[in-house]
């Protein structure tokens, strides 16, 4: 069933805190490309943080097809697999402006939540999503930190 915000299990995940205990979760971004094909990126907790329930706010690296998406067409879906649940999100999306004095530039966006839905299998359980190993784990979560703390301003 489809909601208009994300579950508070999501929101917890999302809330921008304790990401050394979260730095393993990772996510992918779905966009459209021009030619209309779909384009996968994946995201990290430092580069998403929920304002609420309905509201998030995402960092991207600048230049990349991504961002040029997101920018050309205003919507993406987010995908993540998070204790045993499958969440897809719809996100209407927002340029912010850039920071000028940023320690980190990244494209700024806010998105709304247009939809959102978590799927299980009665037949399986998911047993893991996408996760990942952080090569620099305190180098990484500083910037994480510092970025999130950015897409809060």
């Amino acid at each position: 069933m489809e909601q208009p915000e994300i579950s508070e299990q999501l929101f917890k995940l999302l809330n921008g805190e304790q990401l050394e205990n979260k730095q393993h979760e990772a996510m992918m971004l779905l966009s459209v490309t021009e030619d209309h094909w779909p384009h996968t990126a994946m995201i990290s907790v430092g580069e998403i943080i929920a304002l609420s329930r309905t509201k998030l706010r995402l960092a991207m690296w600048p230049n990349t097809t991504t961002t040029g998406n997101l920018i050309r067409t205003e919507k993406a879906t987010l995908v993540l697999f998070y204790e045993g649940i499958a969440h897809y999100v719809r996100l209407s999306l927002r340029r912010l402006p850039l920071l000028a004095d940023s320690l980190h530039t990244r494209e700024r966006f806010e998105a709304e939540v247009v939809s959102a839905r978590e799927d299980v299998a009665k037949y399986a359980d998911i047993t893991s999503g996408v996760q990942v190993q952080l090569k620099d784990n305190e180098a990484v979560i500083q910037r994480w930190n510092e970025t999130l703390a950015e897409l809060k301003m």
